[in-house]
Order: C-alpha cells, then sequence, then structure tokens
C-alpha cells in the first residue's frame, strides 16, 4: 500500500491527516513539537523577532492552540478566480465545527460598549463568527494561551480523529530535509533519521515550509506576509475587559479589521498611572500587509511599507476614536508593537506550487498558509482547513489511478 506524510499537525497537517486517515490511506503524521494539553499550549510559543514579531507555537495542533477561536472565510473569490472553489468544503466544515456567534452572555461589558460606540459612529459592526462551543466555555480572556476548558475548535480533534482511524503520529520529531531521486519525492529526513513514503504533504508554516523546500531546491520563501497587527488601547477604570471573550466583534473597514482586544503590552505601556489589568480595553486593527518579506536558512526579512503604516495608522485613528467615545482618557492611549500572527505566502499558488498544491517536484505537496497569494488579512484557519480537504481528495483520487 502506498503511504503519505505529512509534516505538521496545524490547521493544514491536521486536517489532510484526518481526511487521509479516514479513507484507510497509509498516513504518518511527523511534528516538531510534543502532544500537550490545550490549556499548557502557552508553553510551546516558538515565537520570532524579525522586526514585526510573528507568532506560531510548536507543539501537536500548532498554532491552532492559541488562536482566538475566529472563523471568517478569507480569499475564497480570490481562489475561485483561480480555479479553487471552497464553497462545499466552508459549509461542510463551518457545520462540523459549529461557527456560530457567541450568545448575548458571552460578551463581556468592554466588548459591548466598542460594539455600541462603533454603530453610533457609523463603522460597520457586526459579531465574530468563532468555533467556540458556548455551553463549554466560560470567559476568562485565555484564548490566546490555549483554551483551559478545551472549548474551542483546535486541530487535536482531528489528530485524535485520525489516531483512531489508524494514522501513525510522530511527535517531537524535526524534519530537516527532503529526499528526492532523480527528481522524485521519496520521504522525509530528521537529522540523520530517515521516514519514506510515496507523497509528503508540508505543513510547517509559513516560515518553515519555505526552509524545508529550499533544502530541496525550491525557489520559495518569497514574498512573505504576516497580516501585521497592533493593539491600541487606553484606561477605563474596572472595565475587566482582560477577561473577556476576546475579538468578540468584527469592525470592518474596506480595507483592513478591527476588533476588541487585550493585549499585555498596553499594560506595560501603562504602568506608569498606577492601574492595573483591570482598567485596560483595547482593540486590534489587523492588515492585510504587502509580501515585503522574505525567509532563509539562518534569516528572516519582513518590513512594513509605506502602504502598511499608512493601513495602520488610518485603523489606529478610527480606534482611537472609537475608544474616546468608550471613555478612555485619550491621554492614555499607547499602542503595541506591530506583530504577525499569520505568515505565509511563501509557497504561493501560482509561484511555487499549482492550483492542486503541488511543487515543481512530482508527489511533494504543500497545505498551510505558505500557499496563500496575498495575505488575507483576517483569520486564515477556515480557509486552510477548505484547502487541506480538498488536497485530500486529490491526493486519495491519485493514488486510487496508481494502483
Amino acid at each position: 500500500m502506498k503511504n503519505v506524510i505529512v509534516v505538521g499537525s496545524g490547521a493544514g497537517g491536521g486536517t489532510i491527516t484526518r481526511e487521509l486517515a479516514s479513507k484507510g490511506v497509509n498516513v504518518t503524521l511527523i511534528e516538531k513539537g510534543p502532544f500537550t494539553k490545550i490549556g499548557n499550549a502557552y508553553e510551546h510559543y516558538d515565537n520570532v523577532d524579525v522586526g514585526v514579531e510573528l507568532l506560531q507555537t510548536s507543539c501537536i495542533a500548532g498554532t491552532t492552540t492559541v488562536t482566538a477561536g475566529n472563523a471568517v472565510r478569507t480569499c475564497q473569490k480570490y481562489l475561485k478566480n483561480l480555479g479553487i472553489d471552497l464553497e462545499e468544503d466552508f459549509n461542510e466544515i463551518e457545520s462540523e465545527m459549529g461557527v456560530t456567534t457567541l450568545p448575548d452572555t458571552h460578551f463581556g461589558k468592554g466588548t459591548n460598549i466598542i460594539m455600541d460606540k462603533a454603530k453610533s459612529l457609523g463603522f460597520n459592526t457586526q459579531k465574530m463568527p468563532k468555533f467556540i462551543d458556548p455551553e463549554t466555555c466560560k470567559p476568562c480572556g485565555k484564548c490566546a494561551f490555549g483554551c483551559p476548558r478545551d472549548a474551542k475548535w483546535t486541530s487535536k480533534g482531528y489528530v485524535n480523529d485520525a489516531l483512531d482511524h489508524g494514522a501513525k503520529i510522530i511527535a517531537n520529531t524535526e524534519i530537516t530535509e527532503l529526499i528526492t531521486v532523480n527528481g522524485e519525492i521519496k520521504g522525509v529526513k530528521s537529522y540523520d533519521k530517515e521516514f519514506l513514503a510515496d507523497m509528503v504533504v508540508i505543513s510547517a508554516g509559513g516560515i518553515e515550509t519555505p526552509r524545508i523546500l529550499r533544502r530541496a531546491g525550491i525557489d520559495a520563501g518569497n514574498n512573505l506576509f504576516v497580516d501585521t497587527f497592533v493593539t491600541v488601547g487606553g484606561i477605563l477604570k474596572d472595565i475587566k475587559f482582560k477577561n473577556e471573550v476576546q475579538m468578540n466583534a468584527l469592525i470592518k473597514l474596506d480595507d483592513l479589521i478591527m476588533a476588541p482586544h487585550y493585549s499585555g503590552m498596553l499594560f506595560n505601556n501603562l504602568k506608569k498611572y498606577c492601574v492595573n489589568e483591570n482598567d485596560i480595553i483595547g482593540m486590534m486593527i489587523k492588515i492585510a500587509d504587502e509580501g515585503s518579506g522574505k525567509v532563509r536558512e539562518g534569516y528572516i526579512e519582513k518590513y512594513s511599507t509605506a502602504n502598511d503604516v499608512a493601513l495602520l495608522a488610518k485603523g489606529s485613528a478610527a480606534s482611537g476614536a472609537i475608544l474616546k467615545e468608550v471613555g478612555v482618557d485619550p491621554n492614555t492611549l499607547t499602542s503595541t508593537i506591530a506583530r504577525g500572527a499569520h505568515p505565509g505566502g511563501t509557497a504561493a499558488i501560482g509561484d511555487v506550487v499549482d492550483t492542486n498544491l503541488e511543487t515543481e517536484i512530482p508527489g511533494l505537496f504543500v497545505a498551510d498558509a505558505s500557499v496563500f497569494p496575498k495575505a488575507p488579512g483576517a483569520p486564515p484557519v477556515l480557509t486552510i482547513v477548505a484547502l487541506a480537504r480538498r488536497l485530500a481528495r486529490y491526493i486519495e483520487n491519485e493514488l486510487l489511478s496508481h494502483n
């Protein structure tokens, strides 16, 4: 029986492993990080600071363990124009994940007042769709640390399903290079240990995926985007915003999004006012930044372009106006450094992979945010899962046609 190796267990890797295993494919999932409780995911942050701080996590289920549970369709029309129709996949995964907006009981005072004042100022404001189970969720503000109640969808559930269907899971194993013979994929290496396969799917994320591909001679690692964001906030006494479900509202401008968001960096900036964490309220501004970066073996380059800076300034001004209406003293408004939560674009469709997510090496595929041709400017989890489902069907058909 032909076998498939999947590298990485996040939204892409976890999905494709579950889909293939459920169809009886002999699949092995290899993950750099360890098995861990979802509530302990914060212990496995693997961030890198390249001017823009990039947030990522190395453990089973990857960065899905520390998302805010936001469930928005990204790049759907753009991908459809490339011949990749994900409508049916989106419908099915939204149903399976239980995507919905949370009930009013899960909206805190801070989020409610931000939504109210944003609407009064004329901003397009709505509840954020989430893959969070409201019956399990007890709002605590810890989504980005790993949910202590395991109330949100993560790919760990898919990994467990794959195990139940006979998949092999290898944790604590970093893949260092690909094995190719005469231009054909034969497996992967972890330092001096080899794992052989007929097909390989790389789902190691927007930073590590291109590095693995480059070691095989593929020109990956260009056009890096990160969905740059900052959090702007200030003092509103005893608001207790820190403990609310974060990013529970979506405020849209034409070219960026804003959402209620707490950051410890705000508190650090405002300590001089002798406040505590319960006195801080904030908003995130996230943009679809330009692909101005690149990933190479020993370094990462990423800078904000003039357009990126202009968009961040525009969003910060809008957020500041909303927060002033909320009751924040304008003299206390402050901002975090620029950060990036969704690195991608480094193995883009039409550049490094084709519309079936296959590289120039037959049988070698990519299934993570690396394949996005442009920055989504919004949480990409749903789109990555949808692309991985589509790829799983393609691989299954390819395996059947060669039997």
